[in-house]
């Protein structure tokens, strides 16, 4: 099955910071293990494992709870450049959405003149 690209991955790319970041955006509601970011957002569990230190002290994410043995965490929205980062992102789809739109628009509009 193929997977779905969001508007910010297509624009930025799949590198696996880009997939962790565009997964905890759209998913700010909940919290995640681990585990279930690096699988949920496609990146890899030892890639993760590295990042994540630098996730961590520049305070991009944070841990809301344990379960268990598993930590879990979500984005960071009292940081301010995450605040700025989530706009960033959903101005980009925004943006995306209304070119696409007028795109289909011109081509219905130039498919009814043949008709």
């Amino acid at each position: 099955m193929e997977e779905q690209k969001t508007l910010f991955i297509d624009t930025f790319g799949t590198s696996p910071l880009m997939k962790i970041l565009d997964f905890l955006v759209v998913n700010e509601e909940f919290d995640y293990s681990m585990k279930d970011i690096a699988k949920l957002s496609g990146a890899g569990y030892a890639t993760l494992k590295l990042m994540w230190p630098k996730l961590e002290s520049n305070k991009i994410i944070k841990q809301t709870r344990v379960i268990g043995k598993a930590k879990m965490y979500r984005l960071n929205l009292e940081n301010p450049i995450m605040q700025k980062f989530k706009r960033f992102y959903w101005e980009i789809t925004r943006q995306g959405i209304h070119a696409s739109i007028k795109k289909r628009s011109k081509l219905s509009l130039d498919a009814a003149s043949f008709t």
